[in-house]
């Protein structure tokens, strides 16, 4: 799978990186690959992330992707 983050540049040095595909998913680090593999971690981690219940009128639906 692949997906597309922003990369900022801190202002007190390293990087930063959100995935504007998934709300509240960010990292940082102080070298470039430290910040891609955060993000690997961090991406990984929102996508295992236990959801809440559906609301019961609605329906539950698994996607691959």
């Amino acid at each position: 799978m692949n997906i597309k983050i922003v990369v900022h540049e801190a202002e007190e040095g390293g990087f930063w990186a959100e995935v504007p595909a998934l709300p509240g998913c960010a990292s940082q680090g102080e070298t470039m690959d430290d910040l891609l593999a955060n993000m690997r971690e961090a991406v990984a981690a929102w996508l295992e992330a236990e959801t809440s219940e559906p609301d019961p009128a609605g329906r539950l639906v698994e996607l691959a992707v």
